[in-house]
């Protein structure tokens, strides 16, 4: 499975809990920002620069299979599961310093007009670079 959006991140000592690994709300914030590293790497967030047109999270769910310590790194990696009219989703792995699954996360996203709050179209233009760098088609 190709996930063609990567990201390094460094492992906070704070993220730890009581029993010396990475507190699963920790988990949440790495697929945040592995959320919105995507949506920067193809547009939508100059998107609702100019409209405030944008993505918006309906769900996100996380299954923890490896706990992660400080200090380290992790990279997460991620690809468009799906494009639908109005929505799409997103899946996530935390891979921890050995290359390993630590962690596998999937999200749904809305496309959202933030002025008349409703959903809009999934923007074609949008879907053709997702299709472009994930290089397959998520037709509807």
């Amino acid at each position: 499975m190709n996930f063609p959006v990567k990201l390094e991140l460094r492992i906070d000592w704070s993220e730890m809990d009581v029993f010396g690994h990475v507190n699963n709300v920790a988990y949440f914030k790495y697929i945040q920002a592995s959320r919105v590293n995507y949506w920067e790497s193809i547009g939508l967030v100059k998107i609702f620069d100019e409209s405030k047109i944008g993505p918006i999270l309906l769900s996100t769910s996380c299954q923890f299979m490896k706990p992660l310590h400080y200090p380290g790194n992790i990279v997460m990696q991620a690809r468009v599961e799906f494009i639908k009219n109005t929505s799409f989703g997103i899946h996530h792995q935390v891979l921890n310093e050995e290359n390993e699954i630590a962690a596998e996360a999937h999200d749904v996203i809305v496309m959202y007009d933030f002025v008349n709050n409703t959903k809009v179209l999934f923007p074609d233009e949008y879907r053709r670079v997702v299709e472009k760098m994930e290089k397959r088609d998520l037709g509807i």
